[in-house]
């Protein structure tokens, strides 16, 4: 008998993907002897290829609603997976709209928000719970009891070449640029920078390729901006004295991966809903990160 087939939807973005892990390996141990199908967004299918949870990864191409011929591929593709069941952890319009792609006839068992849904997580309060809750809540209502917290300890990733030195704290300057409301001006991280060189542990800036002008802006840092791989940014969190960042993906990574954090958050988004979470975080919060003094941040630090 052919093993029964699951489909699990995260299309991202990082740091829900990151936070997906722990329900991701829920599912996976639930289903232990089916065949787990992950759908995900480009940017993110290499790293959790890498990933124990999946058994296949595809790559959702997210087509517009006007793209007929994109719809129609993606349906094909979704009608044709055999999927016995389907758990939507991304429960966002698109995803839900995959279940009416899935029409007419029999669907699989769905849980997401999803009208018709067979395993329909519908109380409007879901809104109201951080994401780790509102992801157990609805795993609860599809008979998946137990969820573990997010875990990394599956990346490997060779850093010797980043040379790292033996105690070092990572900086994350960046953030989604649509979103500058959620940054720590980069002159503070700057200030900061000055102060781990001063107590002898060596500053290091990571962030995407975009942000390579803010790794240019703190010149007492090891500047990695626009040199990291998803894996390789979890794997230096494991080795971190100490990382710092506000609330974007690569903190998610860090946290996750066992390092002691410092989140900064704004206005702009609420830590009760998604801040990383971990034996050693910190997270501070202002109306505009702009009032938040270098000296509160560093007085986190505890780099012995």
């Amino acid at each position: 008998m052919a093993a029964p087939r699951i489909l699990v939807i995260k299309l991202g973005a990082l740091g829900d993907i990151v936070q997906a892990l722990g329900p991701m390996a829920a599912i996976r141990r639930h289903h232990a002897d089916a065949h787990v199908v992950l759908l995900t967004s480009a940017p993110f299918a290499e790293f959790l290829r890498g990933s124990p949870y999946a058994d296949e990864v595809w790559v959702d191409r997210r087509p517009r609603l006007l793209d007929l011929p994109g719809i129609l591929r993606l349906r094909r593709r979704l009608r044709g997976g055999g999927f016995a069941r389907v758990y939507d952890l991304q429960t966002s319009d698109r995803s839900s709209f995959y279940y009416c792609l899935l029409g007419p006839g029999a669907r699989p068992e769905w849980s997401g928000i999803a009208r018709g849904a067979s395993h329909r997580q519908g109380d409007p309060g879901r809104e109201r719970m951080h994401t780790l809750e509102r992801q157990r809540d609805q795993l609860r209502i599809a008979g998946i009891a137990e969820v573990p917290p997010p875990d990394l300890s599956w990346v490997k990733a060779d850093l010797r070449g980043f040379d790292l030195p033996e105690r070092f704290a990572v900086l994350i300057p960046g953030g989604a640029a649509h979103r500058p409301e959620k940054r720590w001006p980069v002159e503070r991280y700057a200030a900061l920078a000055a102060w781990l060189r001063a107590r002898g542990v060596t500053p290091v800036t990571i962030g995407g390729e975009a942000e390579r002008p803010l790794g240019a802006a703190i010149p007492a840092s090891r500047d990695l901006t626009g040199r990291t791989s998803f894996v390789e940014v979890a794997a230096i969190g494991r080795r971190a004295l100490w990382a710092i960042g506000s609330d974007t993906g690569p903190m998610h990574l860090m946290v996750a991966a066992g390092a002691p954090a410092t989140v900064l958050f704004s206005a702009a988004s609420d830590p009760a809903l998604t801040a990383p979470r971990g034996g050693r975080v910190t997270i501070l919060r202002r109306e505009r990160l702009a009032d938040l003094p270098v000296e509160e941040v560093a007085a986190t630090v505890a780099i012995g």
